[in-house]
């Protein structure tokens, strides 16, 4: 009986060390998440329940049992079936514009110039500002649909310069005080831009670089207000889902003010930067390298090839058809371009370049190819690639030049699309699945604030290509449709290898950073028509909640 005893204490010491063991073996983390569906976004589009993290990165994810067995967790959030993917990446935005826009009349959905003025009236009676600013006017919504002039803004608005800027941001119209103090007259003369000038005197229309350059002279904000409303964005976009931004085109001055406020833990979003190509950025980032932070990356430079369709700027190699005098606008030479993209070269940098005709596409196409000379890894961009010329979507792959697409645009342009383009040139026009195929991925972008900061809508209008409003009903062009799965990958893991920055984000991997959002419905799966209802719950950046839709204390 005694030895039985002795067996029998002994075995329990055994079975409470192996216990005790056990349990001390857990290794510590952050946050567990579980109890959920996780999209990993990796190589096998694999799809997990629970999620560990630790000091700001994935640590491992698995089944529920697994990760709860191995890890011992701070904080926990059990999902209660919601759905989690990495952190939504905007591969073409203008952060900065957003920021800027905040302080400016919304113009946006303005059914008419009338309306327009009206809402001016309004922001001018409630902000009291030294210039009166808008954007967000489409003539495309209006009845005559024609372009508008400034003879309204100089009747209402006699004593204070307005300039208005149009949804793509390639046009605005200016009144008569605003072209006096920006120097401008009938005998001004703006390579890549147009005035236009009607009965003699100018219309107050100013496209691209004409465009451009009064803007430049508009006042614009600094210190305290600019950085407010730089957090103001921030927080517009983590409502959305993204963690990083893709910023087309800044100033030293502006890189420098975000790479402050990162490092004061102001503003948490990362951002890659392209570069304007001034001499000031050519000298100060580029010619020293890469210029990478904790969550700045400026790798880019930023160029225009030409104007926008909605404007008629966008530059074509045969006449717009309801325009059968206009081309469109060449905003840079090819020589020009081809000078910029050596010094790329020679210094490692990424080439992106707005190109949305056919004819500003073959231009950069070509001019890529030339400096490139083969396939590669240099991932250089064309920005849009909204017209593309049937011969020439085989260069994308030849030479390794990226689409960097926004189908949300399609769905804003197909109700005039074709009258720009005609039946056969628009079938080329929006060819994301053509495009995909060049390459075998493909980066996808908002372009706000010309469009909506939600990168939802992007992959809705990738996959359905539908508007919000379920229109139309077989979809717009719908041969170009892309898979969810592919889609998805556009807007988290392609969008990040588009900034190099596929080892550190953009799926949800072992050693990559934390930045995922979580959804009460799952994308993948759910009916075309419950897409458009999807809330965004939570956006994580590096582990640290940045939203919350509601204050659960998760």
């Amino acid at each position: 009986m005694k030895s039985l005893h002795s067996v029998f204490c002994v075995s329990v010491l055994v079975s409470l060390s192996s216990l005790f063991t056990s349990c001390t073996m857990k290794k510590e983390a952050d946050l567990l998440l579980y109890d959920g569906k996780i999209y990993t976004v990796d190589s096998a589009f694999k799809v997990a329940d629970a999620m560990v993290i630790k000091d700001g990165k994935v640590v491992a994810t698995g089944s529920n049992d697994e990760m709860r067995s191995q890890f011992d967790a701070r904080t926990e959030i059990k999902l209660n079936g919601d759905v989690v993917y990495p952190g939504f990446i905007d591969a073409h935005s203008h952060f900065y514009g957003l920021a800027i826009m905040l302080q400016q009349a919304d113009l946006f959905g303005s059914a008419s110039f009338e309306i327009v003025v009206e809402r001016l009236k309004l922001h001018r009676m409630t902000y009291e500002p030294k210039w009166l600013l808008g954007r967000g006017w489409d003539q495309t919504l209006w009845e005559n649909k024609e372009m508008p002039d400034n003879e309204m803004l100089d009747k209402v608005f006699p004593d204070i310069p307005v300039v208005i800027t149009r949804v793509d941001g390639h046009a605005v119209v200016a009144n008569s005080k605003a072209l006096e103090m920006a120097g401008i007259t009938t005998n001004t003369v703006i390579d890549g831009g147009k005035l236009e000038i009607r009965n003699g005197k100018l219309s107050g229309l100013l496209l691209d670089k004409a465009a451009d350059f009064i803007k430049e002279k508009v006042p614009t904000p600094s210190g305290e207000e600019l950085s407010g409303l730089l957090v103001t964005a921030q927080e517009n976009c983590f409502g959305s889902g993204l963690t990083t931004v893709t910023e087309a085109g800044l100033t030293k001055e502006v890189v420098l003010l975000i790479e402050k406020l990162q490092n004061e833990g102001i503003l948490k979003i990362c951002i890659y930067a392209m570069l304007d190509p001034s001499d000031e950025n050519i000298e100060y980032f580029v010619q020293k390298g890469k210029y990478k932070r904790s969550r700045l990356n400026a790798g880019a430079i930023k160029m225009y090839a030409d104007g926008a369709l909605g404007s008629r700027g966008a530059c074509l190699l045969k006449p717009y058809t309801d325009d059968p005098e206009n081309n469109g606008i060449m905003v840079e030479t090819p020589v020009t371009l081809e000078k910029y993209c050596r010094i790329a070269f020679e210094n490692n940098f990424q080439v992106c370049v707005h190109a949305i005709g056919d004819s500003a596409v073959r231009t950069v196409l070509n001019v890529y190819a030339k400096v490139l000379g083969n396939q590669n890894d240099r991932r250089w961009r064309v920005e849009h690639a909204q017209v593309v010329d049937e011969s020439d979507f085989q260069k994308f792959g030849k030479f390794s030049i990226i689409p960097s697409v926004q189908p949300t645009h399609a769905i804003s342009d197909m109700r005039w699309a074709a009258e720009r383009l005609g039946p056969e040139r628009v079938k080329n026009a929006y060819a994301y699945k053509m495009l995909l195929r060049q390459n075998g991925w493909m980066p996808l972008g908002t372009d706000f604030p010309i469009e909506k900061v939600y990168p939802l809508h992007t992959f809705y209008s990738a996959v359905f290509r539908k508007n919000i409003e379920n229109l139309p009903n077989d979809g717009f062009q719908i041969e170009n449709a892309i898979s969810r799965e592919d889609a998805l990958r556009g807007i988290t893991i392609w969008a990040a290898k588009a900034c190099f920055e596929e080892n550190e984000k953009g799926s949800l991997e072992p050693g990559k950073y934390a930045d995922f959002v979580i959804l009460d419905k799952d994308i993948m799966t759910s009916p075309e028509s419950e897409l458009l209802s999807t809330d965004i719950l939570k956006t994580f950046v590096r582990g640290e909640k940045v939203y919350s839709k509601t204050d659960d204390g998760n």
